[in-house]
């Protein structure tokens, strides 16, 4: 039994469309806010989702956890935006024990942030539903599979389904007409734009695995506002088709000049948008009208529009969506900050902070709807829920800091922005107010739209030269990045080659093949000295960079040449050794000897060991809210970050340090365990969150204190640490604090310099000391003999011109000296010098009655510094200068007397 629009049992009243969808993705249905409703025999989302992963699992899928949304082990891209990201290697045909697998994998992106709430679809954190196939089956089983999910366990009607292929796609055209029988008229044939993956790759690239694509798309029905009527078909814009469900089908490789080469293995890669489907099964016409969104929604309504804070409906749905992205990226270890991940974390934040105090609000309010979030999704992801405090704290801290630059720098901008005379000058003023302060665009033109009477013309010319700035310091960082956006960057450092056999847990060196060597990254068959290279070997014992540990270095031999290895990174489980031939010539097919710089690898192990009693420490001292959010261990220092609130105080790092060291002194076994996931989450091991572990992990036991997840090199003992010593701690974000340390030999000689700097430091106390106390000698012995000093000045008139120099006398002093003549001689021009280890300078002073007849000490001082290059300056009552070379003090002392003299007739004294 189906509904008018096609829905399986379903509650299909005209409650569900949002006012700002009209305008872009028209909806015909009643412009009122929805009342959230679920019957009963609706499916949720979770029972959606759940139907997916069980419906291919006994298709023989694999169900695989999602991955997380900061990918792993992957430069190339900011956030995870596929589900396929994940299974990069398999497409590049490395099969590691599944050629078929289902997901629910989160996603984050930002490309369309100016469409979220403006469309009834756009998002930018979602869940793509996917299966894949690496080399298995094909075209004809993924069609039937897609038909059969939705229509029979889904029970989507037919009729109300239709489909597009790519136009030279023959072949899924005839499975979809002749084999699934759906009518030629719900079949509609498109380009490379919209039906080929990547888009248009066949003309523009880039090179790598592509293919042509065949979507799904689910009839809302005859909407009376397009102007196509009976033409209308997915292709149109007019809101009656939402696509569901996209099919790729990986069967060519792309190379130069727009080659299409068959693949020796076809790949299956589909993405289904959960929210688009549970919108279609929930009888909704917009994802926001759902289980996913409305939980959250209520919360808006509840916790922020209260009293008189009103929000609008766009506001509403883009804070719904937003924290959704924002509780998923910080829970997968993206810290809000100024770079990369962090400043679109950063951004969503205070977007959604923003638009509430817009309507009002004056203080944090976003945080309050991470336990709304946690509830929507606890079920599939039960992990966030034990990081609701952090979360919220998090979240809470950023939104103070933006209400303190808001509260400061609007008022600021405001003052600017009427000096700024050009469309140019003002555009600047926008882009250093978004880009430095974080004033969000849309505020800093409401401002001088509203505030500052400004037309709607003029701030359109000035948003084009913020534009254009915005632009170019997108390229800047876009050319500086290796987040190139392609999820097959880099893949010909990868095509055909095995995952690399790691050795390096239990050795320093191995006999290995080299499999390939790259010069610039283009592959070649041999490489000679000089050369810069990256080699892949089939066996390594190098650990590659990864968990925050560095990659080894050490040489790789062969019995006519010797490579020196700087650093080892890997892609996709492919080790990368980078380096220099330092000797003969080495080609591919080689064999190697591999051999690790142990005494670096023993520092290192030394760093990482440490680490994880250093985070047992800190959850012992600063409580067990401590979790990981990053680190660094490096050859010589460690570093990590973590949250905690505050500062950490001198004692509390005393305390930590002594935890540290008594376990060194105790010498406490380090074990390391493969174990299943679920048999290390029963004995306590802690995980770090941004990282993504298999169904097997290694766990690192340290005594009976520490049990975490760790992939990385470690010691045998805690006594071989030697010494551990902390070395810096502060804050990097809100409410996240960083601590570094060294251990062994680093330590000490930390240690010793640290000592060294100490001693040197009283060092220089005693000698200020000394040089204070001896100044102060010299005052007052200058201060003595004061009255036979004002004999050896030169009279004129009733005035006098008083010209000394001395030794070792503090410029403060001079200053003193000068005041104290000008108490006995009431019209008189003091001209003192004064020499030292510390340099040369002279120093002018004019009495009131001779400052009044226009005799001024800073034109005495500037003759002066003219002639005998120097620098210096005052006021007309007193003035001084240093003069660049010693030797020459007497002179420009004399050239000051001769100023003073000449000064004195000039005006008649």
């Amino acid at each position: 039994m189906f509904s008018d629009f096609g829905f399986p049992l379903r509650d299909c009243g005209n409650d569900s469309a949002i006012e700002i969808a009209n305008e872009v993705s028209p909806i015909w249905t009643s412009p009122l806010r929805s009342q959230w409703k679920i019957e009963k025999y609706m499916m949720t989302a979770n029972e959606i989702r759940q139907k997916f992963l069980d419906f291919f699992k006994s298709k023989n899928h694999s169900v695989i956890a999602s991955d997380s949304v900061v990918p792993k082990d992957d430069p190339t891209v900011l956030f995870t935006t596929a589900g396929m990201q994940q299974f990069k290697r398999q497409f590049l045909g490395h099969i590691d024990g599944f050629t078929r697998a289902a997901t629910s994998q989160k996603c984050l992106r930002t490309d369309d942030l100016d469409q979220v709430g403006v469309t009834a679809f756009h998002h930018t954190f979602f869940e793509m539903l996917g299966n894949f196939s690496f080399g298995d089956y094909f075209k004809k089983e993924a069609i039937e599979w897609a038909w059969e999910f939705l229509t029979q366990v889904l029970k989507i009607s037919p009729e109300k389904l239709w489909v597009s292929v790519y136009k030279e796609d023959d072949e899924a055209k005839r499975i979809w007409r002749d084999h699934i029988k759906i009518p030629e008229n719900r079949i509609v044939a498109l380009g490379d734009k919209s039906n080929f993956w990547p888009s248009n790759a066949k003309l523009n690239g880039p090179n790598g695995p592509c293919g042509p694509c065949s979507e799904i798309f689910f009839d809302y029905g005859v909407n009376p506002n397009c102007d196509k009527n009976d033409q209308c078909d997915p292709d149109c814009s007019c809101g009656r088709f939402s696509e569901i469900w996209n099919l790729v089908f990986t069967q060519f490789n792309r190379k130069d000049g727009g080659v299409l080469e068959p693949l020796p293995n076809k790949n299956i890669d589909t993405g289904m948008g959960l929210e688009r489907l549970v919108a279609v099964i929930q009888g909704k016409k917009t994802n926001y009208d759902t289980d996913l969104f409305m939980p959250i929604r209520e919360a808006i309504r509840s916790e922020i529009c209260r009293d008189a804070i009103q929000l609008g409906n766009r506001d509403e749905l883009v804070i719904a969506d937003h924290i959704r992205a924002i509780v998923f990226a910080i829970s997968d270890g993206v810290i809000p900050s100024n770079k990369e991940r962090g400043s679109v974390v950063k951004r969503l934040i205070n977007d959604s902070t923003n638009l509430v105090l817009s309507a009002g609000e004056t203080t944090p309010s976003i945080y309050k709807l991470v336990p709304a979030t946690i509830e929507v999704f606890k079920l599939q992801y039960p992990e966030i829920v034990g990081k609701k405090n952090d979360l919220m704290s998090l979240i809470q801290k950023t939104e103070e800091a933006f209400i303190q630059v808001r509260k400061e720098r609007l008022p600021e901008f405001k003052l600017k922005y009427p000096v700024a005379e050009t469309a140019e000058e003002r555009g600047k003023l926008y882009f250093m107010y978004h880009d430095t302060y974080g004033l969000p665009i849309s505020t800093i033109c409401g401002t001088v739209i509203k505030d500052l009477a400004t037309t709607e013309q003029q701030n359109e010319e000035n948003l084009v030269f913020y534009h254009k700035l915005m632009k170019e310091q997108q390229d800047r960082a876009r050319a500086s990045s290796k987040m190139m956006g392609d999820v097959f960057v880099d893949t010909e450092l990868q095509m055909d080659v095995p995952k690399t056999d790691f050795v390096g847990y239990t050795h320093l060196s191995a006999k290995a093949k080299l499999l390939k060597i790259f010069i610039n990254d283009k592959e070649v068959q041999e490489a000679s000295e000089g050369d810069m290279v990256k080699i892949v070997l089939d066996k390594t014992p190098f650990y590659a960079e990864s968990g925050g540990q560095i990659g080894d270095s050490g040489h790789l031999l062969t019995g006519v040449a010797k490579i020196d290895i700087v650093d080892t990174k890997k892609l996709n489980d492919v080790y990368i050794h980078a380096g220099k031939v330092i000797e003969g010539i080495v080609r591919a097919g080689d064999p190697i000897h591999a051999e690790v710089d142990a005494t670096r690898r023993l520092s290192i192990m030394r760093n990482h060991t440490a680490t994880h009693i250093l985070q047992a420490a800190l959850r012992r001292i600063l409580g067990t809210h401590v979790q990981q959010q990053g680190s660094l261990v490096a050859e010589d220092r460690l570093r990590f970050d973590f949250t905690h609130p505050s500062a950490i105080t001198p004692e509390q790092k005393v305390q930590i340090e002594e935890f540290v060291n008594q376990s060194v002194k105790a010498g406490d076994t380090v074990v390391k365990k493969e174990m299943a996931i679920e048999e290390a989450k029963t004995l306590g091991a802690l995980s770090f969150f941004a990282e993504k572990y298999g169904a097997k992990v290694r766990v690192i036991s340290i005594g009976n204190f520490s049990k975490e997840f760790c992939g990385g090199t470690h010691l045998d003992s805690t006594s071989q640490i030697e010494k551990f010593k902390l070395t810096s701690e502060g804050a990097v974000a809100q409410g996240i604090r960083r601590v570094e340390a060294k251990t062994g030999d680093f330590a000490t000689q930390f240690e010793a310099e640290q000592k060294r700097l100490e001693t040197e430091k009283l060092q220089r106390e005693k000698e200020k000391t000394l040089q204070k106390k001896q100044a102060k000698r010299r005052f007052e012995e200058i201060k003595a003999d004061l009255d036979d000093l004002i004999k050896k000045a030169k009279t004129f008139g009733t005035s006098k011109i008083l010209a000394e120099e001395f030794t070792n006398v503090e410029m403060e002093d001079l200053r003193k000296i000068a005041d104290l003549i000008k108490q006995k001689e009431k019209s008189s021009i003091i001209l003192l010098a004064t020499k030292s280890n510390a340099g040369a300078y002279f120093l002018a002073a004019i009495t009131d009655d001779l400052n009044s007849k226009g005799i001024n000490a800073n034109e005495i001082i500037k003759d002066v510094t003219q002639n005998f290059k120097g620098n210096g300056g005052g006021r007309p009552q007193i003035a001084q200068a240093g003069i660049a070379d010693p030797t020459q003090l007497t002179a420009a002392l004399a050239k000051a007397q001769e100023l003073a003299t000449q000064k004195l007739k000039a005006k008649n004294v």
